[in-house]
């Protein structure tokens, strides 16, 4: 493969701080830039928000818009659905899920897909995410529908 993950994925939304708020106290994340796009757009604040090795958030902040306030159901939502990040490992991915419920941003359902476990969650601006992790439970071969539960979760 010629690729190792993604660089970024843009996302607009109304309030700045508290999606800074939340991404580094669930994920410690770290913010990297914050202010005018440009010096000449200071209607335009963009914040890079780094979410793993090579991975980040670039979340614009745009007077006058109001799409982040748009919410839609699953598969409705355009090109690009839902944004699914890489948990370090199972601990990381146990850490992260356990400060998602306490936020009320998940509940407890971890999905087992087979080769890897999920659990969905919604940030503050109501885009729907998920944090993925190996499953150590796999069976080789083995690919399981949305919707079935984790063996060690239940």
């Amino acid at each position: 493969m010629l690729l190792d993950g993604f660089n970024h994925v843009a996302v607009l939304t109304n309030d700045t701080e508290r999606l800074q708020r939340f991404y580094a106290e669930v994920f410690d994340a770290e913010i990297l830039r914050d202010g005018p796009e440009t010096p000449e757009q200071t209607d335009v604040r963009m914040t890079v928000i780094h979410i793993g090795p090579h991975s980040e958030l670039n979340v614009f902040q745009i007077v006058g818009n109001t799409e982040a306030d748009r919410q839609t159901p699953i598969f409705g939502r355009g090109r690009i659905d839902h944004l699914a990040v890489q948990a370090e490992s199972l601990e990381a991915f146990e850490t992260i899920r356990a400060r998602l419920m306490a936020r009320g941003a998940a509940d407890a359902f971890v999905t087992d897909f087979g080769p890897i476990l999920s659990v969905f969650f919604r940030d503050p601006d109501g885009l729907e995410c998920e944090v993925c992790v190996a499953n150590p439970d796999a069976q080789p071969g083995t690919s399981n529908p949305p919707g079935t539960p984790a063996a060690r979760y239940a």
